[in-house]
């Protein structure tokens, strides 16, 4: 490690995968909008966590929007609240949103923006703006397909840092996690790791992994998951990193809540009315539903009565989340009408004739059949009140 450093600690909020501008197609109108509004809100957010826990700076290591070509409208709420944020912010171009010809980061907005707002353009040392002997660093992606390691780059363009602390800000996938190692832009930690040890950088702060994860032995090596939740398979979303880098190499991190959003996969049994009953008991206690989307699968067996409460129930309950809906490759649920749903309803002539062909198709496991029927009964059901 360098030593003799000016600064002999700093403080800041690492943070990656913005993605502002995101839409999920599955989301109503009115909560895709309340989605895309939280991602901005976000910012603000951890301004105020910047200010509550003497942060000196905020690095965004990549896809800060959602891709290059967003709305005027999303442009300059993202660039406001930008502009509000308490203490500098390094912003870094990932694979969303590369430093390419059609770069968002090449618009007058940004070029014009304040001096704290600082876009990552190339692999030198920039200072931070208003505290010496620190320097942030950063590998930005010029072009969603790299034909080499942005990361091993960087680290060549490097001499070891001389009485300053020097933090670093990479987007991409640590070839230990990587399903594909052999990718051109798949960051070798081993040569990080090394490149941490000549004094070259002193943190490496990732992007492109939703979830917070530490990578390697040193400990300064972090991905800080997404501030808002984006999917279903992330693991703890809505956190940021608090990090706090001493000159002695000790290195401190503490994640910090952002956002509220959550992305939730469940299976459930269904196989009588215990069952469902078991699963609305979960719906109803399920916390912060308005921003909670939910897929749900079943398996099991049940009979017309059960499933026509079933699809109401999910009907009904869709009003109060941000989405409820049926994992269609996750379940397999077979509807078997039984005896009380054929006394149930009070049917004759074409309508009878087409419930009965229905019923024999159904005992087949055409599962055609078993919707139209869950359909007639509640038809059934609603005729009769």
């Amino acid at each position: 490690m360098t030593k003799n450093l000016l600064m002999t600690s700093t403080r800041f909020i690492h943070t990656s995968d913005w993605q502002l501008g995101m839409t999920r197609a599955f989301l109503s109108e009115e909560a895709g909008a309340r989605f895309s509004q939280d991602r901005i809100g976000a910012i603000s957010k951890l301004g105020h966590l910047a200010k509550e826990n003497d942060a000196q700076f905020i690095i965004v290591a990549g896809d800060v929007f959602e891709s290059n070509q967003l709305s005027r409208q999303t442009l300059l709420r993202s660039l406001d609240a930008l502009e509000s944020l308490p203490v500098p912010v390094f912003l870094l171009p990932g694979n969303h949103d590369p430093l390419d010809g059609a770069s968002i980061f090449s618009t007058k907005e940004f070029l014009d923006a304040s001096e704290h707002i600082v876009v990552i353009r190339d692999m030198e040392p920039i200072s931070v703006p208003g505290i010496d002997g620190v320097e942030i660093v950063g590998a930005p992606w010029r072009t969603k397909h790299p034909s080499a390691g942005l990361c091993k780059d960087l680290a060549a363009a490097l001499e070891p840092a001389q009485g300053v602390l020097r933090v670093a800000v990479a987007h991409g996938q640590v070839d230990i996690l990587s399903p594909d190692a052999s990718r051109p832009e798949i960051i070798d930690l081993a040569a990080v790791e090394e490149a941490i040890q000549a004094g070259k950088y002193h943190y490496l702060g990732l992007g492109d992994r939703h979830s917070v994860t530490e990578v390697g032995s040193t400990g300064r090596v972090r991905y800080s998951g997404a501030p808002v939740a984006t999917a279903f398979d992330e693991v703890d979303p809505n956190k940021a990193l608090l990090v706090e880098l001493e000159d002695n190499g000790k290195c401190t991190v503490e994640p910090l809540d952002v956002g509220s959003w959550s992305f939730v996969a469940e299976q459930f049994d269904m196989n009588g009315v215990e069952d469902l009953e078991k699963f609305e008991k979960w719906l109803n206690e399920t916390p912060n539903k308005e921003c909670t989307a939910v897929k749900v699968g079943f398996q099991g067996g049940i009979n017309l009565a059960t499933a026509a409460a079933l699809d109401e129930l999910m009907e009904s309950k869709a009003e109060l989340f941000a989405s409820l809906r049926r994992r269609e490759r996750t379940t397999d649920l077979a509807v078997v009408p039984d005896e009380l749903d054929q006394d149930s309803v009070s049917l004759s002539g074409y309508a009878r004739d087409t419930w009965d062909e229905l019923l024999e198709k159904a005992k087949n496991d055409d599962s055609a059949a078993q919707d139209a029927l869950r359909l007639f009964y509640r038809l059934s059901e609603q005729g009769s009140q």
